[in-house]
């Protein structure tokens, strides 16, 4: 019988306060660095040992983000609870909150991030720009919706989906029909944008309400995982710019969101559009790790904390996150030796995960003052690393 959240020897910090983050994945381990320099201690509640953030941080605890037990006790002793994922139910998170714990985000704001109906019924009642929408239980219903936004119509799972898993782009009521069959349930309709390009906003919100805002990025999108993100987005008008942190930051207000909120936004001919919410660090702000003056591994510390937020300015005129993902060959650490000679200022990290096709094991982080140069040495470290080629 597996051990409950057993407890550890080293479960307090000597000097500052303990964060605890439900879920031992890659943002939780690259929430270490950043804990150390505060004087945070880190506790994850790993599904198992040998997960990313369990090899690297120390007070980790083996139990199910599911249980209420595992989670009770998994809290105990914690200055603040976050996440690294989106998955613990919301009566298990306000159970917590009724023991007395300060759990961020709460569930009130983390549902919008956990059932994408919930938040499109949310983010036009607020007014914030979106597709039209619509809940659909079967294809007729997808078909009476396109015969009023036309075809195609992208249908989503309500809850769960992620990089791309969960989203069918049909352009019949047949092609619905199996969206339907695959999901299994009710899906979200929505009209299919035609947008220019994909952009991010992330923002941070403490729980006494003060808010910043990230530069808006953009992210390159291919078979629906990100492979990229140029910041800031190049060529973005100011004022559309300020407009997209001004949606972003009145939506973490709105929807009481404490920590850090990515926006993903479409960029079209008549203005910008919601796409998705996050409710933690997002691979789309990757790049603050060398990129910001404050990571935002680093400010969704102090957002939990209630600690006074830093500054987000940028370190580099221009900077260029590319995402690793996994191929047939698991060993890329025998070629980081070549990206390290060939450029020793960009800075790889590898999340401690199995490589496995398409899966995100690592980006490259590059920084610079210009655009297709930056872009190219991100690119040619990212390719080589996945695959021994040059670009």
């Amino acid at each position: 019988m597996r051990p409950v959240c057993s407890p550890h020897v080293n479960a307090y910090s000597p000097i500052g306060p303990v964060v605890g983050i439900v879920g031992a994945g890659q943002l939780a381990r690259m929430s270490q660095p950043p804990a150390i320099a505060l004087g945070v201690e880190l506790r994850v509640l790993a599904g198992s040992s040998d997960e990313s953030a369990a090899r690297v941080i120390v007070d980790t605890r083996v139990g199910d983000y599911r249980s209420l037990d595992d989670l009770r006790a998994f809290a105990e002793g914690c200055h603040a609870i976050t996440f690294d994922h989106e998955h613990v139910p919301g009566e298990h998170i306000r159970a917590l909150i009724d023991d007395g714990h300060a759990v961020h985000p709460g569930a009130d704001a983390l549902v919008h991030a956990q059932d994408k109906a919930v938040m499109r019924e949310r983010l036009t009642a607020i007014g914030a720009p979106c597709p039209a929408w619509a809940r659909v239980s079967g294809p007729g219903e997808a078909a009476a919706f396109a015969a009023e936004h036309g075809w195609p119509v992208v249908l989503k799972a309500i809850t769960g989906g992620y990089d791309g898993r969960g989203v069918w782009v049909c352009d019949s009521e047949e092609a619905a029909a199996e969206a339907f069959a695959a999901a299994g349930g009710p899906l979200l309709a929505e009209a299919f944008v035609p947008f220019e390009r994909e952009l991010a906003v992330l923002v941070a919100r403490s729980p006494h309400g003060q808010g910043v805002s990230y530069p808006v990025v953009e992210t390159v999108q291919r078979d629906g995982i990100c492979v990229e993100v140029l910041a800031p987005a190049p060529g973005l008008d100011p004022e559309e710019a300020a407009e997209a942190q001004r949606v972003a930051l009145r939506i973490a207000d709105e929807l009481g969101v404490t920590g850090l909120l990515a926006v993903e936004m479409f960029q079209t001919g008549q203005g910008l559009l919601v796409n998705e919410l996050a409710m933690r660090p997002h691979n789309s702000g990757h790049w603050t790790i060398e990129g910001s003056r404050t990571s935002q591994f680093e400010q969704h510390l102090r957002a939990v904390l209630d600690l006074p937020l830093g500054t987000p300015a940028m370190t580099a005129p221009v900077v260029v996150m590319a995402n690793l993902l996994g191929g047939d060959d698991p060993d890329l650490f025998k070629r980081y030796e070549h990206v390290m000679a060939h450029d020793p200022a960009v800075k790889v990290h590898f999340y401690g995960k199995q490589v496995r096709p398409g899966r995100k094991i690592g980006h490259v982080t590059a920084v610079g003052d210009d655009l297709d140069e930056v872009r190219a040495r991100a690119r040619h470290a990212a390719v080589y690393l996945m695959t021994g080629e040059y670009t």
